[in-house]
């Protein structure tokens, strides 16, 4: 079984290293076990975190395969900001910010990567909070954190500043794109999810307001 979870993490994220699924395969094994004691998922997604969560986050970096900074914000219970964090490890001089306001899911997240503190960073602040504190990423990632507008808002200080903008959306996402529009001009790229027929990933580029 574990060989093909590393070709279906292959075939989804690219080529990640033997050593990158089972930091992967830990990292979901203390999900499991945090999630009994505090809200991290939604609890009919439990069945299966390897592909709801984790394959669903690890799609993002085939989307973003050169770049090295990455701020994922509302990181929850680590989807997509902790995978990524650890499949970056497979790429030198990579970075990535969490940003996590509840201090439980926060404490998971540090507690779940201690290991790679080099290069990850968990803030148990709110978004607005760390503006200037995390810098300029090149992409700015969040799933289920909040409807478009309100994440353009929340966002537009690195995405008005040349960011990229990588959300996970559900079936509903063409009205929040068409609300976005009525307060910003952006160009967008729909990315139909690998994981689930029904959700889409926006890429948002050169957010302007209107």
């Amino acid at each position: 079984m574990s060989d093909l979870q590393l070709e279906g993490l292959r075939a989804i994220a690219g080529p990640v290293s033997r050593e990158t699924f089972e930091r992967l395969r830990e990292y979901e094994s203390m999900f499991r076990r945090w999630a009994g004691r505090i809200n991290l998922a939604a609890p009919s997604t439990l069945a299966d975190v390897w592909t709801r969560h984790i394959l669903d986050s690890a799609q993002l970096a085939l989307l973003a395969a050169d770049a090295r900074t990455w701020l994922d914000v509302g990181s929850g219970g680590g989807f997509p900001g902790a995978v990524m964090a650890i499949i970056l490890q497979d790429r030198a001089d990579a970075r990535i910010d969490l940003v996590e306001s509840n201090r439980k899911k926060a404490a998971f997240l540090q507690t779940a990567l201690g290991p790679y503190r080099g290069n990850v960073r968990v803030h148990a602040r709110r978004i607005e909070d760390v503006y200037r504190q995390v810098g300029q990423p090149e992409i700015v990632t969040a799933r289920a954190l909040a409807p478009l507008p309100l994440l353009l808002n929340l966002t537009s200080p690195w995405l008005s500043a040349g960011a990229t903008g990588l959300f996970h959306k559900g079936r509903d996402y063409r009205a929040e794109v068409k609300e976005s529009r009525d307060a910003w001009n952006l160009d967008l790229v729909e990315h139909q999810s690998r994981i689930d027929p029904e959700s889409v990933i926006l890429e948002i580029r050169n957010l302007r307001p209107r």
